[in-house]
């Protein structure tokens, strides 16, 4: 399974989003000193799920992050998270 398809399904399991947006980047990063080289280290991840209601940003990140602990320990270099709540104004 890819890296990219693993993020996704572990994302949805355990947060329930109405809306997940997965991006790998790491065409962006092809080059760079510390790029593994493998097509899939680098991701940016827009989360909104009703799981995010009443928590800080560091908290969204942590849930995001526990989800994905297996990736970021191993192929994924680089994470970036928006995670909101359904009904928040969403940044670019």
């Amino acid at each position: 399974m890819s890296i990219e398809r693993a993020i996704r399904e572990k994302l949805m399991l355990a947060l329930s989003p109405t809306r997940l947006d997965v991006i790998n980047e790491s065409e962006l990063h092809a080059g760079h000193r510390s790029s593994p080289g493998t097509g899939e280290s680098h991701f940016r991840v827009l989360v909104v799920s009703e799981l995010m209601r009443g928590k800080s940003r560091i908290e969204r990140h942590r849930m995001v992050n526990e989800a994905l602990a297996a990736e970021l320990k191993g192929g994924v270099h680089a994470l970036a998270v928006k995670a909101y709540a359904p009904g928040e104004a969403i940044l670019s």
